[in-house]
């Protein structure tokens, strides 16, 4: 994968982006002290570059009554990490999968209203043909939730 250079203005826009996605060229221009044609340039330029893949909002998931938050981590026989990701993936409770090293083979960040739905969720883990097992962590409170950098 390429790596892409940025320097302190393109840092300035991503953060100013990352606290409020829906800050016009002119409102992100303001905040990091540039042009608003200097902003919509540079922007369009990381977008085309692919390091701006898309813009999203932020949920309280709690409000929405997720109160569960289950890291599990998987063991998948025979080398088939990539094909029970796919279908891993799409459960919608499922916010992050990563494919990791050490003794198990991924961990999965999930969501959940009730422990009835981590139950399901886990036996449908075990049911698919490559899970070995599962080892499963319950957050008791959430420190940080953000995946953002800048």
């Amino acid at each position: 994968m390429e790596k892409l250079e940025v320097d302190q203005t393109d840092v300035k826009l991503l953060r100013a982006l990352q606290s409020d996605a829906r800050l016009s060229y002119r409102q992100v221009a303001r905040r990091c002290g540039v042009s608003a044609s200097t902003a919509m340039t540079r922007i369009r330029t990381l977008e085309k570059m692919g390091l701006i893949e898309g813009y999203t909002l932020r949920l309280n998931y709690e409000k929405l009554g997720y109160d569960i938050t289950a890291i599990t981590e998987v063991t998948i026989s025979k080398g088939a990490i990539w094909k029970e990701a796919n279908e891993i993936s799409k459960h919608p409770g499922v916010c992050l999968f990563y494919n990791i090293t050490g003794q198990a083979d991924g961990i999965i960040v999930a969501k959940f209203k009730n422990r009835s739905e981590l139950n399901e969720f886990t036996k449908w883990l075990l049911s698919m043909d490559f899970i070995q097992r599962t080892n499963t962590h319950i957050c008791l409170s959430t420190l940080k939730e953000d995946l953002n950098i800048f």
